[in-house]
């Protein structure tokens, strides 16, 4: 969904016809139609009601004033006027309530539905979208539909009615007069789909503008250290007002292009109005009209003006909606990441097997991975060593399957990783990163994501992680909340709560990518001390750029270009004195100097 910069992303999705957008939208309204028909009802009621005025002024002014005989239309026509707001309002009540009630069970629908496709897209969703255009889409976006089934949805029904009662009683009044009212009508509607192409366009650029500008808060909200210590608020607030204008232009040229309609509809129907007074007073000279008739005439003449122009107006919020339709579509059509096959994995044993495995990435012509081979043996720890770049973080993404190879197999417990059910197979693997992430929670429900609390569990699992002392000085204990993304605990504190968090999910095959690289020597040790209990007995795969922290390793893999170049002991690498023992070196004299 970038939603932006990619043509399959939703955000700059291609266009669809309006017909198909509606179609695709009539399938989240068809389970209430029995409630959206009955707000249809209410709404023709009040469109029924408009053409009852006009009609009433017709007696009024034949026999009501001007008149001596004693006819009842002047004293029963006050009471209809009363009776029919009455009508008018009840109808008018019940089909907004209606309406309302079935355009927030579809919000609800499409945003629950927005949601569940987001969380099981494949991991390259995630590379390829900002979070700004994703929340964007689902928090905003989709309230861009809300707008168009109520507003836009009520105007089009009950403005359609009204006008249709309208043009029936005109027609009733006389004939020849509503004809002239009939041809204006085809040319409103060639100007409008003229105004309406363009205000498509505009409104899908305006999109993607709206897009990038929430991308550019996104980035300075989260990097306000680096602008802060860089000096860089000029610069940003240079960036931020030159998209905002950007916008701002885009959003003029939509308001000079939606604001042409109404004054030239209502341009030609000023003309079909002059035409029709001209033609009444050539009637009236051969009393083929009366006064009450005229006036009758030209009150709803007048009358269906009002709702014309609404279904005039209607078009830009509705082309507004339609572009919001499109994004949340594209997002709802988003491929979701592949099941995996039907074979149950209650706990490995923990054997996993490389079988010259081979990754690319999309178009990339270089291999990130090429031809990998290695075994590794249930409780075995093995490091990946290599310089930036070697490909040692996409090896260890394609065990949990976030990618799939281009090339080989990868195999646990001697049987390719996709004939397992994917969630069985995720429940094999733990992840311990540099990169922690904590949810605005508690620490108990940190601890025990994705399960179910067992308070004597996070209990047991903190105190491995070497962090229950910490957290029972906390005020609420294993439940104080951590904030966003734990900002309330210190570094060495949210590393150790995401082991605690391995340890509390016990998956027999431990990933740890780069798990010490941040911290300060104080919170390492407390950090090594956790991980050496969250290892003990699992398979473990180690990512580490600081070499010192893998030397006890079984095995080490020393990766460059994408291929495994050396493996061995810590001592059997350094012996050999290829390129495992130069980075050693080099390490080893950086941390001497």
């Amino acid at each position: 969904m970038s939603i932006q910069g990619n043509s399959a992303a939703p955000g700059v999705a291609k266009p669809v016809a309006t017909p198909k957008v509606m179609a695709r939208l009539w399938l989240y309204l068809k389970p209430h139609i029995g409630v959206l028909i009955l707000a249809m009802v209410a709404m023709a009621i009040v469109s029924a009601t408009e053409p009852a005025v006009p009609a009433l002024l017709k007696p009024l002014l034949d026999k009501g004033f001007g008149s001596h005989d004693h006819s009842s239309a002047r004293w029963w026509i006050p009471l209809a006027v009363v009776g029919l707001a009455l009508l008018r309002g009840v109808a008018q009540y019940a089909a907004n309530y209606l309406l309302s009630w079935v355009s927030n069970r579809v919000l609800l629908d499409l945003r629950l539905k927005m949601f569940e496709q987001m969380l099981h897209a494949p991991a390259a969703f995630f590379q390829r979208e900002t979070a700004s255009t994703i929340i964007n889409a689902i928090v905003f976006e989709v309230n861009q539909v809300l707008n168009v089934l109520t507003g836009v949805l009520i105007t089009l029904v009950r403005d359609s009615f009204t006008v249709i009662f309208l043009l029936g009683y005109l027609f009733y009044l006389n004939w020849r007069l509503t004809l002239i009212v009939a041809v204006i009508l085809p040319g409103i509607g060639w100007l409008v789909s003229k105004i309406n192409r363009r205000l498509r366009r505009l409104n899908r650029e305006s999109q993607m503008l709206t897009n990038k500008l929430s991308y550019i808060v996104e980035e300075t909200v989260g990097g306000y250290k680096v602008v802060k210590v860089h000096n860089g608020e000029r610069y940003e607030q240079t960036r931020f007002e030159e998209m905002s204008r950007r916008l701002r232009g885009y959003s003029m040229r939509m308001t000079v292009s939606g604001g042409l309609a109404q004054p030239l509809t209502q341009f030609l129907a000023s003309i079909a109005l002059a035409i029709v007074i001209s033609i009444a007073v050539l009637q009236s000279s051969s009393d083929q009209t009366t006064v009450g008739g005229f006036v009758a005439f030209v009150t709803s003449m007048l009358l269906i003006i009002s709702p014309l122009k609404h279904l005039i107006d209607v078009n830009q919020p509705l082309q507004r909606g339609m572009t919001a339709a499109e994004l949340i579509l594209g997002l709802i059509d988003e491929p979701a990441e592949p099941k995996g096959g039907d074979i149950a994995l209650a706990r490995s044993a923990g054997k996993v097997q490389f079988d010259h495995v081979a990754f690319t990435y999309g178009a990339v012509p270089q291999p990130t991975l090429d031809d990998i081979c290695f075994t590794i043996k249930p409780g075995e720890m093995v490091a990946l060593a290599g310089p930036s770049g070697s490909g040692k973080t996409t090896l260890v993404n394609l065990l949990p399957r976030f990618f799939n190879p281009t090339g080989g197999r990868i195999l646990i417990d001697d049987v390719p990783v996709e004939d397992y059910r994917l969630a069985d197979l995720r429940s094999q693997i733990a992840f311990v990163s540099q990169d922690v992430v904590l949810f605005n929670d508690t620490i108990a429900a940190n601890v025990a994501y994705g399960q179910t609390v067992d308070r004597d569990k996070v209990n047991a699992a903190l105190e491995a992680a070497n962090l229950i002392g910490a957290v029972a000085a906390m005020p609420h204990g294993i439940d104080t909340l951590v904030g966003d993304n734990g900002m309330r605990l210190s570094g060495g504190q949210r590393q150790r709560l995401a082991i605690a968090r391995a340890i509390y999910k016990d998956a027999p095959i431990l990933i740890l990518d780069e798990a010490t690289s941040a911290l300060d020597s104080e919170s390492e040790r407390y950090v090594q001390a956790a991980l050496e209990v969250l290892m003990k007995g699992r398979t473990t795969l180690v990512i580490a750029h600081r070499l010192s922290t893998i030397e006890r390793a079984d095995r080490i893999l020393v990766l460059e270009g994408g291929r495994i170049v050396e493996q061995g002991s810590h001592a059997q690498l350094l012996q050999h004195g290829g390129l495992y023992a130069n980075l050693h070196k080099i390490q080893f004299q950086k941390e001497t100097v």
